[in-house]
């Protein structure tokens, strides 16, 4: 909850990526009250700095991710839909920053990246994401694969260096966008 709401603010791509990381250690719990307790919440209890009230909101917040991946079918995989908000969100800023031409070096960073996205999307079988969840899964995948310690090719090391340069031009414009909404 913490770190979320953090990431939120500063860099929503890596929220949205925290908030998939999220989604997998409740499933991994296997979205149970006592094993999220034991696994997730346990490890904030007396913790300096984070007073009890604090773990009681983080206790709420874990259970409620939970409640709503049972309710929206997610205890499997798949997405919040809260998460898919976001990613919606992002899909839309994309696309009004390529209609309005008025970004080179958004435009420029996306047709740079467009030939990974192309090629990432043809692995996907019958049933291809769309450019930015491709971006965001690959990413995640990636992640995973650094966690696990395992070796990622210099090939794939260049391709998520292009979608991370893409992906974090994108975040910096949706906060962009953001603070001139407000």
């Amino acid at each position: 909850m913490l770190i979320a709401q953090a990431k939120r603010k500063e860099n929503i791509a890596e929220y949205l990526l925290y908030m998939w990381q999220i989604e997998d250690m409740l499933r991994a719990c296997q979205l149970d009250d006592e094993k999220i307790d034991q696994f997730l919440v346990a490890r904030y209890a007396g913790v300096e700095g984070i007073s009890e009230d604090t773990v009681k909101s983080i206790r709420q917040w874990y259970h409620d991710l939970a409640v709503m991946m049972l309710s929206e079918g997610k205890r499997e995989s798949g997405h919040l839909q809260i998460n898919e908000v976001i990613l919606s969100d992002l899909t839309d800023l994309h696309q009004r920053l390529l209609r309005g031409g008025e970004d080179a070096i958004y435009t420029s960073a996306y047709y740079s990246t467009l030939p990974t996205i192309v090629e990432l999307r043809s692995r996907q079988g019958e049933h291809p994401q769309g450019e930015l969840e491709t971006c965001f899964t690959a990413l995640y995948g990636v992640l995973m694969l650094r966690l696990q310690g395992r070796e990622i090719s210099k090939e794939t090391q260049g391709a998520m260096a292009q979608i991370s340069k893409f992906i974090g031009l994108l975040a910096a414009k949706y906060k962009e966008d953001k603070q001139q909404n407000i």
